[in-house]
């Protein structure tokens, strides 16, 4: 505090002695003669100078040192806030970096899982077509079976209607008077012994 002290008497006294080498420099330039109403008037000026800084020093010296001190504490705080801040972002930054990494690392195992699960939905998938093939093929064999069956069935109808339609001709062509009276008969004795 003595050394604050000393700076500061010692600024002022050089003030004064700025001002008094001043008024000596614009005195030797001149005449030489500087009327005493002069010096009085500078002295008067310099004093009131003076008086009017040491006043405003006393007095706003305490302010001016508490409000110094204040923004002082206030940027120092400010900085310590900022400090943390940027702390916490870088923080955040390299978490944030941490899970993009870990998301490759998902996304890597979810697109392994996925192709798992593809893998064997695509053997589920070739398990119900092949079991659907042999169905429709067992379908399709007993459908064939059963169109067999029902052409063999119409050929054996149509032969047999053919068979009678040949006998019939071969019938009516050779069949003589006499055979044909001796059918009647025959049929006519077979009726009558059925009653």
């Amino acid at each position: 505090m003595k050394n604050t002290n000393w700076k500061k008497n010692a600024t002022a006294a050089l003030s004064v002695l700025l001002v008094l080498s001043c008024a000596a420099a614009a005195y030797a330039s001149g005449d030489g003669a500087i009327p005493r109403e002069k010096w009085l008037d500078l002295l008067w000026r310099t004093t009131n100078f003076a008086g009017l800084a040491f006043i405003l020093v006393f007095f706003l010296k305490k302010p001016f040192s508490v409000g110094l001190s204040s923004r002082r504490d206030g940027i120092k705080d400010q900085l310590d806030a900022l400090e943390s801040r940027k702390a916490e972002a870088e923080q955040l930054y390299t978490e944030a970096e941490a899970k993009l990494a870990r998301l490759d690392d998902e996304v890597n195992a979810i697109i392994t899982e996925a192709v798992k699960q593809g893998e064997v939905e695509k053997e589920k998938i070739i398990a119900d077509a092949e079991r659907n093939a042999g169905d429709i093929k067992r379908q399709a064999e007993m459908a064939v079976a059963h169109e067999i069956a029902e052409a063999k069935t119409r050929l054996k109808s149509e032969v047999a209607e053919q068979a009678v339609l040949l006998a019939e001709e071969l019938i009516k062509k050779n069949i003589q008077p006499a055979d044909q009276s001796r059918m009647v008969e025959l049929a006519l004795d077979k009726v009558g012994g059925i009653q």
